[in-house]
């Protein structure tokens, strides 16, 4: 594509680089149409002698179709493209689930010239009609061979975007602590922690207090861990009135003694590092901090996104969320950051 100065009596059926305004002050001609020969003569009445234009050559793709090319291939399940228009392209989520980016692709494809996509965040959680990407072509035509690049970054080994639903599993929520803590422990944990399932697309499907008043305290907690699995609980959620303060504290001790393993215990996420994240056979079980009590973000809205979307974590995944981990203190908390000083 040629773009530059042209004198007026050859820009005619050229694209015009720049908005022009006029005498008013006003917009008079936009950026991006083509020039008629009314428009060369609007534009000599106001003095002009020459004009900035582009023009397409051979193999050039213009904007719109080169956006639209592009946007098609990678876009993947759970999305829907809006536009081209003016060179851009937006990727719409059709659905409530997890938004996938293939990040070292995404850096390929922005290597490209002329051609710049913004996406969300790999593994951030999504509704339905969010704009998860948006793709802008710069100039008003691409040469074939970049457009022919871009197509085979974006497709190749499957959509560098797709959304993954969230899989509305059936999730327990058992809740601990001494019996006199019951409606205090249960109401501040349970509607935090439903309101956030509720916007993953799943529900809590039994909930279940056990009293901690005894050294029965662990045989009992995996008595009911064991009581939810053949419930055919998905995902178990363990909540109580005091955190989980070490690998072999009560609950952990409890969840290997119902069958489950230990991921990982403790995470470089503040609020949340108390974190416990077991499985027991194909179910998830999380043992979450005092921190779920705030609608404020914090681990649990790391952890049950990747959960509900069907991700076994691991423990290099866990770890990972150190970069980026700080996140803003929650007044629930009985020792906030801010102490320190």
């Amino acid at each position: 594509m040629k773009f530059g100065p042209v004198p007026l009596e050859e820009a005619e059926d050229r694209i015009l680089g720049h908005n022009v305004t006029g005498a008013n002050g006003r917009r008079l001609l936009r950026k991006g149409k083509t020039l008629t020969a009314a428009d060369v003569a609007a534009l000599r009445e106001l003095g002009r002698e020459t004009v900035y234009v582009a023009e397409l050559e051979a193999g050039d793709v213009d904007e719109d179709s080169a956006a639209g090319r592009i946007a098609g291939a990678i876009m993947g399940p759970g999305l829907r493209l809006a536009g081209p228009s003016t060179g851009r392209a937006n990727l719409y989520t059709t659905g409530r689930g997890l938004l996938r980016v293939d990040v070292s692709r995404l850096l390929d494809l922005n290597e490209c010239d002329g051609i710049t996509l913004a996406t969300l965040s790999h593994n951030t959680p999504v509704s339905a009609n969010t704009v998860a990407a948006t793709l802008k072509i710069l100039p008003y035509a691409l040469p074939e061979r970049t457009v022919a690049k871009a197509v085979v970054v974006g497709s190749t080994a499957g959509p560098l975007l797709s959304v993954t639903p969230f899989t509305g599993r059936p999730v327990g929520l058992i809740l601990s602590g001494a019996p006199a803590a019951q409606e205090r422990v249960v109401r501040t944990f349970s509607s935090a922690l439903e309101n956030r399932l509720e916007a993953l697309g799943a529900t809590v499907n039994r909930t279940d207090y056990v009293p901690l008043e005894d050294g029965q305290g662990e045989r009992v907690l995996a008595e009911m861990i064991g009581k939810h699995l053949a419930a055919g609980m998905g995902l178990i959620i363990l909540a109580g009135e005091t955190a989980i303060m070490d690998r072999h504290d009560l609950a952990p001790r409890a969840v290997e003694r119902a069958g489950g393993e230990v991921t990982i215990y403790g995470a470089p996420v503040d609020p949340g590092n108390l974190l416990l994240l077991a499985s027991c056979g194909p179910v998830p079980v999380v043992g979450v901090p005092g921190c779920a009590r705030s609608p404020k973000r914090n681990i649990v809205d790391l952890v049950l996104p990747r959960l509900l979307a069907g991700d076994r974590l691991r423990r290099a995944d866990v770890i990972a969320w150190g970069h980026g981990g700080l996140l803003e203190d929650v007044p629930e908390r009985p020792a906030p950051r801010s102490r320190i000083s």
